[in-house]
């Protein structure tokens, strides 16, 4: 794979801040008045998690060498999000946990 060249990155960089743009201008101009619709609302509150969801979820299942390390990790991150402990902590342990599992897969011959 070679390095991206300049004029590249250039053409990246001006899509990338022109879709960043839209995805906040759009609802400026369409959306002159308060929403009161407490439907639209919620709806338009909850876009950024399920987006957000939508690409981090397939990729923690895709980042280990194995899928039982990558649910050993989620499983504990979503454990302690549970018990309300900071993202410090949470992703610390998420990820000791997915490195564990790892080494033991390792250790055990099933990697």
């Amino acid at each position: 794979m070679s390095p991206v060249s300049f004029q590249g990155f250039w053409g990246y960089l001006l899509v990338m801040a022109g879709v960043t743009y839209l995805i906040r201008m759009i609802p400026l101009a369409f959306f002159r008045q308060k929403i009161h619709s407490p439907f639209l609302r919620s709806f338009l509150f909850y876009v950024p998690y399920a987006v957000l969801s939508a690409m981090t979820v397939p990729a923690i299942f895709s980042s280990t060498a194995s899928p039982w390390s990558a649910l050993a990790g989620v499983t504990a991150a979503v454990w302690l999000a549970f018990r309300e402990k900071g993202l410090l902590t949470v992703a610390l342990a998420a990820c000791g946990a997915a490195f564990a599992a790892e080494r033991l897969l390792a250790l055990a011959g099933m990697l």
